[in-house]
Formats: structure tokens, C-alpha cells, sequence
């Protein structure tokens, strides 16, 4: 087991600027999971939207991690899941398949962390939903080096913050059912953001009681530490509550909403969250309403952008790049939506920046 010391040391890196080195498969800016004909996959993007590598999946993916300096994925299955694979991006070879602890479920998403040594994956106990995040020694053979308690249940996404020592965690609040996805617990659910170091806990956000049905399912984290997260309603969807927010350490979040004839088409569920490359604005996606919608920095709502089925959203060169269930690449800048490729795959939910 390694030392205090050593587990300290793996926050010295930022996961924000990573020095990438993938000239052997194309130099992708991104990665996605997508389902092609009845496979699965994982893809490596350029900023044209052009594929530079396919590897195959055992089944539906979700999110993935990119190594910062090698030709390495983690691709995780849909929570809860039963795998994480190890990916050679060049030989399409899996190098690892991992395995949670006994008892414990992967959910979806994970990060490389201190310059690609450790590796943070999202869990949660089959028995009651509790979250964990596991680390993994990438340099021993992706060997278990142990797990922290997200303080809160159904963990969805984990983002490092600028200051390179704390993860946010969004713990979405939602117990389901061992190795599946009924949930159990939507009349007590507690949904929560929570901010960890190695010490334990440093800040927990909760939302009003009366939106305790909003599940914070995915973040996004600017340079100057400003976290943005994106929810999904498990409640009656006419009931149109805001499905974005905005928090700052040590203030109360601000909850985002658009105008009621934009927030209708969402059905409550908004499935991936960005903020623009310059940091002035955020959006969301929602596959369900067939829309991005954009906010200013301070939660103002900017405008909506139409695309069917999007779910995919990342900071791209010049705006924010998307993708949807009909192969489509897009980039939204100003509000304007221009297709950039389209491929004969379903996208599916993520676009993950190496």
C-alpha cells in the first residue's frame, strides 16, 4: 500500500492542461463512446470532427478518461456498471479490465489524475448506493490502491479543481436496485455537491427541499474554480424546474432556468454540461428536448440551439462541440449551430477532452 505521502502527491498535477502526446493515433482532442450496427465502440475525435482511431467495447459505453501523455482510454460502461477497460488506443487491445471491489459498481465516469499515475473511477455500493471513488496505481498494473467516501449515495461524475488537491463530486442522491438502474429512494432522495480532499470532506451543497428530486448528475469546472452542474428531474417533469446551477466555493448555488416555453421541451433531464472555451458561458444538453441551451456566467439565460437527440457537449476550438444519436457532429458558436461531420454511428451521451 503506498504511503500517505505518495496518495498526497497525486493532486500536484492539473488534469486541465495535460501535456498530450497521441501522435501515433491521429492526435485526437477528444474521445466518445458510440454504438455502430449492433457493436459498440470508442472513438478518438479531432476538432473537425474527423475519427482518428475505433477500438471495440463489450457493450454500451458512457463516459472515459484519456491518459495525458499516452495512447491510453478507460472507457466505463453505463451506470451502474460491470466494467472499466484499459485501452491501447494504437492496437485497439485492452490492457487492463477492471474490477470494483466486491460489492461495489463502477457509475460512468473517472479521471486521470498526477500526470496519468493514479486513476479516480466513480463507484457505489450494490447494498445501499453509497458512493466511493476508487484509485487505481496506473503504474503498477492499474493495481487498487484504495477508496474515498463521496459523502453522499449514486456518484455520477468527479472533476479535479484548479487548485490540483480537491475533487467535486456530483452524488446524484439516487439508490436503485443491486446491479441495476430502478430507483428506490425518489420520495427521500438528497442529492448533493461534494467537495473532497485526501482529509476527508472540506464542503457539502445541498439543494432547496422543495427540488430534492433533482439529481446532480454532471459537472463542469472553470479555471478560476467556478463549478457548473447539470441535473435531472426524477419527479413529475410539468413541474419544469431549472436543470442547471452554478457554484462557487463557500457561497449558495444559483440555479439556472430558461423561460418556461424553452424549459418545457427538456423533460426535466439535461445530459451533459460545458462551458465555452473562454469561459463566459455554459450549456447544457438534452437529448430528450432536442436542444442545447446556453447561460451566461452569472445564469442568464443566453439562448436555445436546436439539434435532435444531443447529448454529447465539450469545449471545442472556437465554441462548444456536440454530438447526437445521428452520427452528427456539430459546433455552436454564438449560438449558431454548424455541422461539421457526420458518421454512420449513434453518438452516445459524452464528448471527453484528452
Amino acid at each position: 500500500m503506498t504511503t500517505r505521502r505518495r496518495f498526497l502527491t497525486m493532486f500536484l498535477a492539473t488534469a486541465a492542461t495535460p501535456r498530450i502526446s497521441w501522435a501515433s493515433v491521429g492526435n485526437p482532442s477528444y474521445i466518445a463512446a458510440a454504438k455502430e450496427g449492433d457493436d459498440y465502440a470508442l472513438f478518438g475525435l479531432t476538432p473537425e470532427g474527423a475519427i482518428t482511431f475505433r477500438v471495440p467495447l463489450p457493450a454500451r459505453g458512457h463516459a472515459g478518461a484519456g491518459h495525458p501523455t499516452q495512447p491510453i482510454a478507460v472507457a466505463f460502461a453505463r451506470r451502474p456498471g460491470n466494467y472499466a477497460i484499459v485501452i491501447d488506443c494504437v492496437s485497439g487491445s485492452i490492457l487492463r479490465n477492471l474490477q470494483a471491489p466486491e460489492g461495489n459498481y463502477f457509475n460512468g465516469h473517472g479521471l486521470f489524475v498526477d500526470e496519468g499515475r493514479i486513476l479516480i473511477t466513480t463507484e457505489q455500493r450494490s447494498s445501499d448506493s453509497v458512493g466511493r471513488l476508487g484509485l487505481w496505481d496506473t503504474e503498477n498494473g492499474y493495481s487498487r490502491l484504495g477508496e474515498l467516501d463521496t459523502f453522499g449515495v449514486g456518484p455520477h461524475d468527479v472533476r479535479l479543481m484548479p487548485d490540483m488537491r480537491t475533487l467535486v463530486v456530483a452524488n446524484g442522491g439516487i439508490q436503485t436496485d443491486p446491479g441495476g438502474r430502478t430507483p428506490l429512494n425518489v420520495g427521500a432522495m438528497k442529492p448533493n455537491l461534494a467537495y473532497l480532499t485526501l482529509d476527508g470532506v472540506e464542503e457539502i451543497v445541498t439543494l432547496d427541499p422543495d427540488l430534492h428530486f433533482n439529481s446532480i448528475r454532471h459537472l463542469a469546472v472553470r479555471n478560476d474554480g467556478l463549478v457548473a452542474f447539470a441535473m435531472q428531474w426524477q419527479d413529475d417533469p410539468s413541474y419544469l424546474p431549472p436543470l442547471m446551477g452554478l457554484h462557487r466555493r463557500g457561497s449558495d448555488p444559483i440555479l439556472a432556468q430558461a423561460p418556461l416555453t424553452d424549459e418545457y421541451p427538456m423533460q426535466g433531464y439535461a445530459g451533459s454540461i460545458a462551458f465555452a472555451p473562454d469561459g463566459s458561458e455554459v450549456a447544457i444538453s438534452s437529448p430528450k428536448g432536442g436542444r442545447l441551451h446556453r447561460f451566461d456566467e452569472n445564469g442568464t439565460f443566453l439562448g436555445a440551439v436546436i439539434q435532435r437527440d444531443v447529448c454529447g457537449l465539450v469545449a471545442g476550438v472556437n465554441g462548444y462541440l456536440s454530438s447526437d444519436g445521428f452520427g452528427n457532429i456539430v459546433t455552436v458558436r454564438d449560438g449558431i449551430a454548424t455541422q461539421i461531420a457526420q458518421h454512420p454511428v449513434n453518438w452516445d451521451n459524452h464528448i471527453i477532452a484528452l
